[in-house]
């Protein structure tokens, strides 16, 4: 997982080689979702578990309803102003499809707990990585970041 490409949000590298040796939750998110909301969950997960070797990694995607249109300052701004996220994010990119971005062409064949592995469903499916970089978990969009699964395998991840 290490040496795949993807930018910050802002722009430059995002060099996901920064998050070895912690336990990492991927998830597509979108501005304009109905699950948009899962934001402040995400954000207090991230803050809860950050002294433990823990991060969110926020994955922008338009992809689904056009739900995520802005630009990477809206994007910021938004997440920033509407619900205090301080987790760090990438670019927009694609989750599926022929433009599928490579983090995602490793991500999608792992199955979650319904059996459910290949494209992203919806905004905000998530996927927990291990502190060695093993996809642990995946988890659909409607499970809630504060879920009992997800703190539950999130306790593991950073045990």
């Amino acid at each position: 997982m290490y040496d795949i490409g993807i930018n910050a949000l802002q722009g430059g590298s995002a060099d996901l080689g920064q998050y070895k040796g912690k336990a990492v939750l991927i998830v597509n998110v979108a501005s304009k979702c109905g699950l948009t909301p899962q934001y402040a969950g995400l954000e207090r997960l991230h803050e809860q578990y950050a002294d433990k070797g823990f991060t969110v990694l926020g994955v922008p995607c338009n992809q689904f309803m056009g739900q995520e249109p802005g630009t990477s300052e809206e994007i910021a701004e938004f997440c920033s102003a509407t619900y205090g996220v301080t987790f760090p994010m990438t670019e927009k990119v694609e989750v599926n499809g022929d433009g599928r971005h490579a983090l995602y062409e490793r991500l999608v064949p792992i199955e979650d707990a319904e059996g459910h592995s290949g494209d992203i469903r919806w905004n905000f499916e998530k996927f927990l990585l291990g502190r060695d970089g093993t996809i642990l978990a995946r988890f659909s969009p409607q499970t809630e970041p504060e879920s009992a699964e997800v703190i539950s395998a999130v306790e593991k991840a950073v045990a």
